[in-house]
């Protein structure tokens, strides 16, 4: 970059590391002369700008200096395809016994979110996270869900990471019943789905609160969850926006709580069993109450 009547030397030395001072100098607009001789820079600005370029060289300087914390999540999970795969067979079987309307019942009436009169059926928060309109429905969710799933098990397990998705996607589905209109029929795992993606940027974005970043650095999880929200989330027709807001907001929640709480605290395979158990076991239980419940209604 050239400039007029250059004369004060700010940076001398390596060219690696005077590429990095000259790329600071551009960020901040200072403009500057880069002279090369041999293995050496030398990077050069008028004296107005000196004092500047000299602070912000140095606190670049203090910044780099800084030893990067090292995550704990840095350290992955394995089994991340066995939980992904239990989650479409999940979605698979549910669909197939409502398809097939199995032991002769209603499974779309016995599960779906209904915001009208069986508001104290807190399972339907459950069974609604398996149901599904249509085979395009039910595969989009497959795909994204076990796509996002599988990064959420690298970095909390697979039990540990399902549950916490079954759990957040409940809460939703079961605050939406209340504060919907009455008339509000919803359905779809993608609550659970965006409850991920919450628990993944929730994560994230609690652990880099502790680190010295910029505030860019430390919100940038956070913002990308939004962003993908906005993008998969929010409009087309049948969208369930409310859903999809409520589950990553009670994602975020999650993935903060298991960052501060540092869960799991044991990277034992037992650890991950029982969490994944508890999943199944909870949408198990759901259906039971609900096509029991079902079976009582005139």
């Amino acid at each position: 970059m050239s400039v007029e009547a250059v004369s004060e030397v700010v940076y001398r030395g390596p060219k690696a590391l005077g590429r990095e001072y000259s790329l600071v100098l551009e960020a901040r607009a200072i403009e500057h002369q880069v002279l090369e001789s041999n293995d050496e820079w030398q990077l050069t600005v008028i004296p107005s700008l000196q004092a500047r370029a000299l602070e912000e060289l140095a606190r670049y300087a203090a910044e780099r200096s800084v030893p990067r914390p090292r995550s704990r999540f840095a350290a992955t999970f394995k089994g991340a395809g066995f939980g992904a795969a239990m989650y479409a067979l999940i979605l698979l079987v549910t669909a197939y016994c409502a398809g097939a309307g199995l032991f002769g019942k209603d499974w779309y009436a016995a599960g779906v979110i209904d915001a009208g009169p069986a508001r104290a059926e807190w399972w339907r928060a459950i069974t609604a996270l398996t149901l599904h309109i249509d085979p395009a429905h039910l595969f989009s969710n497959l795909i994204f869900g076990m796509l996002i799933g599988a990064a959420a098990s690298r970095l909390l397990g697979p039990g540990v990471a399902w549950f916490a998705a079954v759990f957040a996607g409940a809460c939703a589905n079961y605050l939406e019943m209340w504060i919907a209109p009455a008339s509000h029929r919803a359905l779809g795992a993608s609550t659970a789905v965006f409850a991920i993606l919450g628990l993944v940027a929730g994560l994230a974005w609690t652990e880099r609160l502790t680190f010295r970043e910029r505030n860019w650095y430390r919100w940038a999880p956070l913002i990308a969850g939004v962003c993908l929200l906005t993008l998969f989330g929010v409009g087309g027709e049948h969208i369930d926006v409310l859903g999809h807001f409520l589950g990553f907001v009670f994602g975020i929640a999650a993935g903060g709580l298991c960052a501060i709480a540092r869960v799991p605290r044991s990277r034992a395979l037992s650890t991950q069993l029982l969490f994944g158990a508890a999943a199944v076991f909870s949408i198990g239980l759901a259906w039971l109450l609900a096509l029991s419940h079902s079976a009582m209604m005139p």
